[in-house]
């Protein structure tokens, strides 16, 4: 890629954070395995794609790693024919300038936006406006817009409020949020003060994103734009089904799929990365196994994630 290209702007829907896919023996990144998920994904009707999501396991691969994930996804995506499907790229780091060095990776490499993290690691340290002035500054200086990631398990507990992140919407460079915190009230609070992009009307464009399929319902009442959801990587289908159907005002159709939806993303929120890799390879025959230190899943647990996620394979592979 020679990086100078448009950012494709995202649009409502369902979001994939891909997992990363390794060699079983050797731990090397599987391009060609990576490449083959992507273009599942968008076969499936995705809105857009994540690379070094929390799923993608972001935090086990150096940058030359990231790098080659995001171009590797890219070129996958523009050969099968989803040129237009904008790449959102994981950049999140401890310090504003780290942050800035990823997201100008993430555009040479062919991303279009960077979900950021907040910072963490000297947490007792930050002042409130710190995180203010943190995304503010990643957002001048990164080349392709920012959507905030706002996760309190992955930071220590740094949860941003309604007002934070409201503040950070009027920042021209700052263009959504996932909120995997679940707080659906906070997510319709964000929306109506950002005019955000919903299923039928695209606001103002702002991207107010759910961040787990089990509340794909409840965040497209409240006023948000879609979900950003891991497990999509065993299930895309089923997750898009859900939104659809919203959409097109099936309500109680979609309420029947959305529970069928949220007892497999159980499967996965309960498995984490080495459960969803486990279903993945399970039901499709790939996925492998997440890196060191995280732990390879024993019989058992192969045989429990499979088990959780059997309703909702059955429902993806009728769609």
């Amino acid at each position: 890629m020679n990086g100078h290209h448009t950012a494709r702007p995202l649009r409502p829907g369902i979001n994939v954070p891909m997992v990363t896919i390794f060699d079983p023996e050797t731990e090397d990144v599987d391009v060609k395995a990576i490449a083959k998920h992507a273009v599942r994904l968008a076969q499936a009707g995705l809105s857009s794609i994540t690379c070094q999501g929390s799923n993608g396991e972001a935090v086990h691969l150096t940058k030359e790693e990231r790098i080659l994930v995001t171009s590797t996804t890219r070129k996958a995506l523009d050969e099968a024919g989803f040129s237009d499907m904008p790449i959102v790229v994981g950049c999140g780091a401890q310090s504003v300038r780290e942050t800035i060095e990823f997201c100008r990776d993430a555009y040479q490499a062919g991303g279009d936006c960077a979900l950021v993290l907040p910072p963490s690691y000297y947490k007792s340290a930050y002042k409130p406006e710190s995180f203010v002035e943190y995304f503010q500054a990643v957002a001048d200086g990164s080349p392709i817009p920012i959507v905030i990631y706002n996760y309190p398990g992955a930071v220590a507990g740094v949860d941003l409020d309604s007002d934070t992140i409201i503040k950070l919407a009027k920042h021209p460079n700052i263009r959504g949020c996932k909120l995997t915190c679940g707080n659906t009230g906070k997510l319709n609070r964000i929306a109506h003060a950002v005019n955000a992009a919903t299923p039928n009307d695209l606001g103002s464009g702002w991207m107010c994103m759910g961040g787990s399929a089990d509340f794909t319902l409840q965040t497209l009442i409240a006023g948000g734009s879609g979900i950003i959801t891991g497990l999509g990587n065993v299930v895309p289908k089923a997750c898009v089904k859900v939104y659809d159907l919203y959409a097109q005002g099936k309500v109680e159709e979609a309420q029947k799929l959305q529970a069928i939806v949220a007892r497999g993303d159980w499967g996965v929120i309960a498995g984490g990365i080495t459960g969803t890799k486990s279903a993945m390879q399970s039901y499709f025959g790939y996925g492998g196994y997440a890196r060191r230190p995280l732990p390879k899943p024993t019989k058992e647990e192969v045989a429990k994630w499979e088990e959780m996620l059997k309703e909702a394979v059955e429902l993806e592979n009728s769609l």
